[in-house]
């Protein structure tokens, strides 16, 4: 080879390295030296010596060699891509000292951890900017499943959506609806109504809504409960024959959708809505008895061979009319003998409010009885079984089904009879027998008003309803 074409090689050479295919530190470079260019550089050059054209020829020729390599580069590239995982083959990697790359073409990649664990991998470009969205973990989600979530974060970035982002708008909308669940709203305005509820009361109405409601409405969002979803629930209810409890329930509801719209996280209530939908309930009274049907009661619950403590109970329930639960509840620091007074407190009255019940002479010998059977206990009526809890609210009601008035009376029932027989009477006013009893005013106006404990006449008035059920006796 003379000087120009030892010279002309060198040149073209330096030329040649300017192209990527050609620079070692590209992927699809292979090491090549002056040697190697040597017979391309050759034919360059007789092309130019006959078209005398040197510099523009040599430029075309290179520029020629350097497409003609991209090109098959790119061949035995695609080729690679194209290699598919199977199955098999993901079960059968092993993993290395560093995190392995399986590819699976169109970015989907198994990332295969020192310590065997494998996950999926979506590789992407958005904005010029590679991002990784993590597929889930194999063999939890399997080839196919991978290839499937594959396809749909391909088509969100078709659309011009970041697959990532997505992803994080999905995640916070779900956490948004799980706060605001039709359950997190209810025990939320549980929570900001309960303070002045009886402890009763309150577990009245979370007891139906965990039974009734929670299990069929709790985890769906409160804005996309409709009227007809929320009616299939409540004529569950309604179908079990309980008409009461399901106009009760549905108020219930439409009281927690209302608090939803307050604090902005529902639009409208369901409820108002389904007026009308339920059956019609005719409200009934307590089973009670009536004036002619004492005395033989009377005579039966002085035969009574049950527990001496339930015995009391159902005497005392006569004697001072007061509900179930306030009986049940009583504590003895509330009662006070030597005055002949039981104050019981306002949390646990039904109106929250503090109730006076005048003692009779007939009532004071009940609750002597009672401090011998179980004065060293907190509650007036422990529960046999557990002395430091009260009675079961079942206890009374037993007993009078084992004395045969199943379905005739209940310990609720004892106030009718009660208020019957006093307003009848005519020897004491209604304003103290409804104060006894415990009842709000009908008019408001005069509730805010009225003070009154009545307490002379109220002591008279159990005094002689006492006497009378002495003179049935005898």
């Amino acid at each position: 080879m003379c000087w120009v074409e030892q010279k002309s090689v060198s040149v073209c050479y330096k030329k040649l390295r300017h192209f990527d295919w050609w620079r070692p530190s590209h992927p699809n470079s292979r090491p090549r030296s002056l040697k190697s260019a040597e017979p391309t550089v050759r034919a360059t050059l007789s092309e130019n010596r006959r078209h005398r054209c040197p510099q523009i020829l040599v430029d075309s020729r290179i520029e020629m060699w350097g497409k003609l390599w991209v090109k098959r580069s790119s061949q035995k590239s695609f080729t690679h891509t194209m290699t598919k995982l199977t199955e098999i083959a993901i079960k059968k990697a092993k993993p290395g000292t560093s995190i392995r790359k399986l590819s699976d073409g169109n970015g989907l990649v198994l990332l295969v951890y020192p310590n065997g664990s494998k996950y999926w991998a979506f590789r992407y470009r958005y904005l010029g900017k590679e991002k990784n969205l993590s597929l889930g973990i194999y063999p939890t989600v399997s080839l196919a499943q991978a290839r499937r979530k594959l396809a749909d974060a391909r088509n969100l970035l078709s659309e011009g959506q970041d697959p990532s982002e997505a992803r994080k708008a999905e995640k916070r909308q779900a956490l948004v609806s799980a706060e605001n669940n039709f359950e997190a709203i209810a025990r939320e305005w549980i929570g900001a109504k309960s303070p002045a509820w009886t402890p009763r009361y309150a577990g009245f109405l979370v007891g139906r809504l965990e039974k009734d409601i929670f299990p069929r409405l709790g985890t769906r969002p409160i804005k996309e409960i409709s009227p007809p979803e929320l009616l299939s629930v409540v004529r569950m209810i309604e179908s079990r024959g309980a008409s009461e409890l399901a106009h009760r329930v549905l108020n219930c509801c439409g009281q927690i959708f209302m608090y939803g719209i307050a604090t902005g996280r529902a639009e409208r209530n369901p409820a108002n809505d389904l007026q009308g939908a339920l059956k019609t309930h005719v409200k009934t009274h307590y089973a009670h008895l009536k004036a002619v049907e004492l005395p033989e009661f009377l005579e039966r619950l002085a035969k009574y061979d049950g527990h001496p403590q339930t015995r009391l109970a159902v005497t005392l329930l006569m004697l001072t009319f007061v509900r179930t639960t306030e009986l049940r509840g009583a504590t003895w620091d509330e009662i006070d003998l030597d005055k002949s007074e039981w104050r019981i407190p306002a949390e646990r009255m039904k109106m929250r409010r503090d109730h006076i019940v005048p003692l009779s002479r007939q009532a004071v010998a009940g609750f002597k009885e009672l401090k011998r059977l179980n004065g060293q206990w907190k509650f007036v009526f422990p529960n046999p079984h557990k002395p430091l809890k009260h009675m079961s609210e079942n206890a009374v009601l037993y007993a009078l089904y084992r004395m045969g008035y199943h379905n005739r009376t209940t310990g609720h029932g004892f106030r009718h009879t009660a208020s019957t027989i006093l307003n009848e009477s005519n020897l004491f006013s209604p304003d103290a027998i409804e104060r006894q009893l415990a009842h709000v005013q009908g008019n408001k106006v005069r509730a805010a008003y009225n003070h009154a404990q009545y307490l002379p006449e109220r002591r008279q008035m159990m005094q002689w309803w006492a006497d009378y059920l002495d003179g049935l006796t005898a």
